[in-house]
Parts: structure tokens; C-alpha cells; sequence
């Protein structure tokens, strides 16, 4: 547990809170039972209720995971009183232990942040938060730039795995950001004490922000699943290549094969008997294959 305090304000914070946690929390705030118990329970949809003395909210927040290469969703447990913030998170996510730092680290900040009220401080949490998937969407955009380019450079086979990569990525992502929208519109609509009627614009913003997050990952699931139908297209051409040529290497030798079968059999064939039978025979054959391919010509199949 760590905590900041500037005037009548208090921020704190648990890292992957436990039993410990929870009796700090009963012994010394005030809080519904319902709020501490979800605190400290992991759930996989955001939510934001109204308690007769706090607020509780869930979030998710995207996060990488350099290993596996893909996006996974940070939960944030958030706490609202009269004048404390309390947050707990399971994960560590660097975007918000940042954020706790600077504010332990300068004074003058925590006057930018702390100097209303815990909501206000809030406020300025979820769209430092939000902000911070920008880069990431950045990096998803060069990711795509580098496929297109691999994908017309002849690196087909070896972008299937990586398109897959990012467009479960994009996917993990959208189904991370997605649902925020609904708990920061619900924050503008909900009537309490503890959220200033003068923040409410504020928090809409905040949905303005996390639309154009949203219209970004719709224009980033568009061109990845048109790249990956390119590249298949591609591929696929590329294997079709392939089996006409073996094809029409199949076709030219078969009246050489047939051929030579005939002059293998052990009864007794034309020039048999001839000392120059072997390249006679040699000059048949060329003779089939050459009348073949120009078959395959006159028919346009070369």
C-alpha cells in the first residue's frame, strides 16, 4: 500500500490487494461491504455503481504483452469518497504507477491534481490512461506499414503468422476499450455529491477521446483483415503458379513416359535391332514433347 495526500485529499493505492488490505479498509473507512468485496475480487466487465457514501468503478485498461505480442486488459479497482481515492490493481501497469510517482515526487503537481477533489483526481487518471493508448495504436499503424510492405515484396508465407499476430492484437484491443466508453458516459449521468456537476463536461470529453481510440482501431481491423485477404490472394495465386507449371510439366512428359514403356515391354518392338536405337529413340521422345508443347501453344495454355 502507498498513498499521497495534498490538503484534504488522499490517494491510495494497492498492488495486488489482499485479506490484509481488506481489514486496513474496513477499520478505517467507512465503505459499503458490497464496494470492499468487489475491490478485491477480479471481474472481466467494467462497472461503476453508486454507493449511499462512495462510488465504485472497474476499468480495464489495454496493456502489452512483449511474450505473447498482444494486448490483455489491466483491471483497475477504484474506490471514491468525500476525500479519498482509493485504487487497486492486480497487474502492475506502468502508465498509472507513473502517474502515482510524479504526484509523490512533485509538489507541484500534486496541486495541478489534487487540489479539488478525489473525482477531479480521477478524472485526470482516466485520461492520462487513455491518452496513453495512442502510442500503441502508433505502433500497430508501423506494424501494418511494415506488413504491406513484407507482403508486396514477395514475404507472403512468412506474413501469415504475423498478420495473425496483430489482427488478434486489434481484436484484444477493441475488446478491452470498447466498454470504458459505456462507465465514463455513465459518470456524467449519475446523480451524487461526489462527482461536481462542473466535472460532467470534463468526463464527456473523456468519451470523445475514447471514440476516436475506437474510430482508430476500426480503420487499423479494416486494413488488417484487407491485408490479410491480399495476402492471401497472393498466396494463393502464387500456389496456383506452381501447380500449372507441374501440370504442364506433367503433360509434356506423359507421351514420353507411355513411350518409353512401350520400347521397355519384352516382346520384340521397332528399330530393336538397330546400333543407333537408343538416340533414335531419344529423338522420338523429343520429337512428342516438342509436338506437346506446341499443342499446349496453338491451345494457349503456355
Amino acid at each position: 500500500m502507498k498513498s499521497i495526500s495534498y490538503k484534504n485529499i488522499t490517494w491510495i493505492d494497492f498492488s495486488n490487494p489482499g485479506a490484509d488490505d481488506i481489514v486496513y479498509l474496513q477499520e478505517h473507512f467507512d465503505i459499503h461491504p458490497l464496494a470492499i468485496e468487489e475491490f478485491v475480487t477480479p471481474t472481466f466487465r467494467p462497472k461503476a455503481t453508486k454507493y449511499h457514501n462512495c462510488l465504485y468503478l472497474t476499468i480495464h485498461i489495454p496493456l502489452f504483452d512483449v511474450d505473447s505480442r498482444t494486448t490483455y486488459p489491466g483491471e483497475i479497482d477504484i474506490v471514491i469518497t468525500k476525500d479519498h481515492l482509493i485504487t487497486g490493481h492486480m497487474k502492475d501497469i506502468y502508465q498509472f504507477d507513473d502517474f502515482f510517482s510524479n504526484l509523490e515526487k512533485s509538489e507541484g503537481k500534486r496541486r495541478i491534481y489534487m487540489d479539488k477533489s478525489p473525482a477531479h483526481l480521477i478524472y485526470y487518471i482516466l485520461e492520462m490512461l487513455l491518452e496513453s493508448c495512442f502510442p500503441r495504436l502508433d505502433h500497430i499503424h508501423e506494424k501494418l506499414t511494415d506488413i504491406e510492405e513484407q507482403v508486396f515484396s514477395g514475404k507472403e508465407k512468412e506474413m501469415v503468422l504475423e498478420i495473425s499476430l496483430v489482427k488478434r492484437d486489434i481484436l484484444n484491443f477493441r475488446r478491452t476499450l470498447k466498454p470504458q466508453r459505456h462507465i465514463i458516459e455513465s459518470l456524467t449521468q449519475m446523480d451524487t455529491d461526489l462527482l461536481p456537476e462542473d466535472l460532467k463536461p470534463y468526463f464527456q470529453d473523456l468519451v470523445g477521446t475514447n471514440i476516436r481510440l475506437w474510430n482508430a482501431l476500426e480503420s487499423n481491423k479494416e486494413t488488417i483483415e484487407s491485408m490479410e485477404e491480399t495476402n492471401n490472394s497472393l498466396l494463393s495465386n502464387k500456389l496456383n503458379l506452381t501447380m500449372k507449371v507441374l501440370t504442364i510439366f506433367n503433360a509434356i512428359f506423359l507421351p514420353v513416359t507411355v513411350y518409353s514403356n512401350i520400347m521397355s515391354m519384352s516382346t520384340p518392338v521397332p528399330l530393336s535391332s538397330s546400333a543407333d536405337d537408343f538416340w533414335i529413340h531419344v529423338s522420338i521422345m523429343l520429337c512428342i514433347s516438342a509436338l506437346t508443347i506446341t499443342l499446349f501453344k496453338i491451345k494457349k495454355w503456355l
